[in-house]
């Protein structure tokens, strides 16, 4: 085994952190990494390393925070019931999608998506808001932490389920595990406290990840080679979650807004100019 290699531990336990901290599993950093590391490798062999790392890292900080008691295992159960196919639907999708096409597509997304929660948390969409009302699928819940601070909160079902569906399928198709896209969803949207949307995502991605990695593995995707880096960039990642789920404590949702929005910008220009560059 090359040296280098061993780098992908440090790698993996950054991505890890950072995926914790803002729940969303790493891979909207990990998949422009590899990209860029290993530029021959086609888009299976990337999304496939990648949803296997995005696995170890929301099993590890699940547990986390799962001690802090901070996941709605309730809504996590709910949503997985559309993502999970929608996961098996985008992990087949990816094997007919250019290269070339890949790199630009996921920039342009993330970009977007930068965007989307800058202007959304610019407006205080993460603030609580009035409690729905009317009809059996608006779905009540409370949550009481672990410091004893609860909340309360109501969301639309049919709206979670959608919405899950459509990020679940995205995040298989471009390796990311979906957390990217329904943590500011669950925010902003769907009004669930920012803590909690965090954890809860971190439960969600292991169904999400565990879809697409298995599709990945049945298709033949994992040689020894990615098995290989996947393990060392996965021991990297248990620690960092454990690590972004601590340092999660002290940070406001302000801040996770900006570093998740400054993060998705600088990887998407990256990936979109690569042509050029």
């Amino acid at each position: 085994m090359p040296w280098l290699e061993l780098l992908l531990i440090p790698l993996g336990f950054a991505v890890g952190a950072y995926g914790a901290i803002v729940g969303a599993g790493g891979g909207f950093l990990l998949v422009p990494a590899l990209l860029l590391v290993y530029p021959d490798d086609t888009q299976k062999e990337i999304t496939a390393m990648s949803l296997a790392v995005v696995l170890a890292n929301s099993l590890s900080g699940s547990l986390a925070y799962a001690r802090r008691r901070l996941i709605d295992y309730r809504t996590g159960l709910t949503f997985a019931t559309a993502m999970v196919p929608a996961s098996f639907a985008g992990a087949y999708a990816v094997r007919f999608l250019p290269r070339s096409a890949f790199d630009v597509t996921f920039g342009l997304l993330l970009v977007a998506l930068a965007v989307y929660v800058a202007f959304a948390m610019s407006r205080g969409a993460s603030t609580v808001r009035a409690p729905l009302r009317g009809g059996r699928a608006i779905a009540t819940r409370t949550m009481t932490r672990e410091d004893g601070v609860t909340s309360r909160y109501t969301y639309d079902v049919r709206h979670g389920l959608g919405l899950s569906a459509v990020t679940a399928f995205a995040g298989a198709l471009f390796g990311v595990g979906g957390g990217i896209v329904q943590v500011p969803v669950m925010v902003t949207v769907l009004r669930i406290p920012l803590d909690v949307a965090v954890a809860t995502s971190q439960f969600m991605l292991i169904f999400v990840a565990t879809a697409g990695t298995s599709t990945h593995a049945l298709a033949g995707d994992f040689a020894q080679r990615e098995l290989m880096r996947s393990a060392l960039l996965a021991v990297g990642a248990v620690a960092g979650a454990q690590a972004g789920a601590s340092i999660s404590r002290s940070w406001g949702g302000t801040l996770v807004g900006r570093l998740l929005s400054t993060g998705l910008i600088v990887v998407g220009a990256r990936l979109i100019l690569a042509p050029v560059l």
